[in-house]
């Protein structure tokens, strides 16, 4: 016992993972026993989020010095977020269109549930985006709402100023040192609960949900893997300046954490720690694109649409064109942003998808069937996206430390001395 509380934290995490695949291996279906710890831990990651992110938005905004620098980080990161959608969604058309996967598929043999559509409506979904309850968007996790709100408040106190509200910049202060606390406790519980969640995820999916849709699978993973090592590192090198295989080897434990828990709020606090401990960025900046980004950025899910829209064009037999190439690309682009604000986003939105394309709603079932395989590679490439990002607008604005980015990758439990004092800065 000695020897494993010796080990970094992130190679506790990773003889957890190996032990969870082994343990799914051998127990088969009684793995689902172990699925209590894996929810415990995955409830404690869900208690974290709301009060983390408030706290840290209020902390990273209160830190710029201005409204404008505020404006300055958000519309980069923004601006990042368009491009970078668009990208995924074309390598997702790319791959499919490469593979294939819906020629041939017998859609008559699928054992479909009836689904219902559903309605989708720009303007309900941008007013959705608007807090008019701030207590209830917390309680039900409504994390757009609850981000605009805190944005909100935190633009008030900065227009206020620290002389004249001098107990609410300490109290923001305090609660986001509280926070950074709670979440490196809650963070060295991570190792048991990947390996409990992983033993389940092996332990009881079977193979027979990929069926026809293997090629489907391999065009959606193998998209998001030219994501990650062509267009993110295009835009490290060129907009920032940064060596990628360096940012690779310093983001790599939020990767890793997000394709096990493949939940990008969840990850929150990992990327956090990352995007300070190991990517130099400041505060300011993360407490603002991680948050943010875990909510908005859909790259993952851009490559899927892509890939489902060809899919289904070929398995209902509509002809492939240009236009309708350029148009599912722009869809892609649209819905993946739109996503952030409904619950089941990707089944919802590839309904919409579906609809916005006039193909029937036969498919979905499948895809129902298989999203949480494809899930993994999705969260893991919009978590690598938030820091990628992340550190482009940090480099961009001249707030990236270097030395820090350039220096050896630490471990997650590493940097927590670092993070607290840094809370109190």
């Amino acid at each position: 016992m000695k020897w494993w509380f010796r080990q970094k934290l992130h190679t506790q995490v990773l003889i957890g993972a190996a032990l969870g695949i082994l343990a799914g291996i051998l127990l088969q279906e009684h793995a689902a026993y172990l699925d209590p710890i894996g929810q415990i831990f995955l409830r404690l990651l869900k208690f974290l989020v709301v009060p983390l992110v408030i706290a840290t938005l209020l902390s990273g905004v209160l830190q710029m010095q201005s409204v404008r620098e505020l404006g300055s980080v958000g519309a980069r990161f923004f601006a990042y977020l368009t491009l970078t959608s668009l990208a995924a969604s074309a390598a997702g058309v790319g791959m499919a269109l490469l593979l294939r996967p819906g020629l041939g598929l017998d859609l008559a043999s699928l054992e479909a549930e009836d689904v219902a559509a559903e309605e989708y409506n720009v303007t309900d979904q941008l007013l959705g985006w608007v807090p008019d309850n701030f207590f209830l968007a917390m309680s039900e996790m409504d994390m757009i709402p609850v981000i605009i709100g805190t944005i909100l408040f935190a633009v008030t106190m900065m227009l206020i100023g620290e002389e004249r509200l001098p107990r609410a910049f300490s109290l923001v202060r305090e609660g986001t040192e509280i926070m950074l606390k709670l979440t490196t406790m809650i963070i060295h519980v991570s190792p048991y609960g990947v390996f409990a969640l992983l033993a389940v995820l092996v332990g009881t999916t079977g193979t027979e949900m990929l069926g026809a849709a293997a090629k489907f699978v391999v065009a959606d993973v193998v998209g998001a893997v030219v994501v990650a090592v062509v267009v993110y590192p295009l835009i490290l090198a060129v907009f920032a300046r940064l060596n990628p295989l360096k940012f690779y080897r310093n983001a790599w434990p939020s990767t890793v954490f997000a394709m096990t828990t493949s939940s990008s709020a969840a990850t929150i606090p990992v990327s956090m720690r990352v995007a300070q401990d190991n990517l130099g960025v400041p505060r300011k900046i993360y407490g603002f694109t991680i948050p943010f980004g875990a909510t908005a950025n859909m790259d993952g899910f851009a490559v899927a649409l892509g890939v489902i829209s060809i899919f289904a064009a070929d398995a209902f037999g509509m002809p492939i064109t240009v236009g309708l190439v350029a148009q599912i690309i722009l869809l892609g682009l649209a819905l993946s942003i739109g996503a952030a604000g409904v619950r089941g986003a990707g089944i919802v939105m590839s309904a919409v998808l579906f609809e916005a394309l006039g193909l029937p709603l036969d498919l979905i079932p499948l895809l129902a069937a298989i999203w949480p395989v494809i899930d993994v590679a999705h969260t893991g490439l919009n978590i690598t996206g938030d820091l990628t990002g992340t550190a482009t607008v940090a480099a961009q604005t001249k707030d990236l430390d270097r030395k820090v980015f350039n220096a050896p990758a630490t471990a997650l439990d590493g940097g927590s001395a670092q993070a607290e004092a840094s809370a109190q800065d």
